[in-house]
């Protein structure tokens, strides 16, 4: 019999802060115009469309399309 704690081999669901520093990296590795600063004031899904809109001159619907494809349903 081996000591194991109880929860040994079992995955452990991502932090909230663990969760966003994810989303942020996948951000970063698709839009690579945004500095660390940029990143960190995002607030919310519109906010990042918004911002995609300005900085790479997409029109809004396609930014939504590539914001849904990165996001996966995630939040910000």
């Amino acid at each position: 019999m081996t000591n194991l704690a109880p929860n040994a081999g079992v995955a452990t669901p991502p932090t909230t802060a663990e969760t966003k520093q994810i989303v942020l990296k996948d951000i970063r590795a698709k839009w690579d115009k945004f500095s660390e600063q940029d990143l960190t004031a995002l607030k919310d899904r519109d906010d990042l469309v918004t911002q995609i809109v300005a900085k790479y001159a997409l029109d809004k619907a396609q930014a939504q399309r590539d914001v849904d494809a990165v996001l996966k349903g995630r939040q910000i």
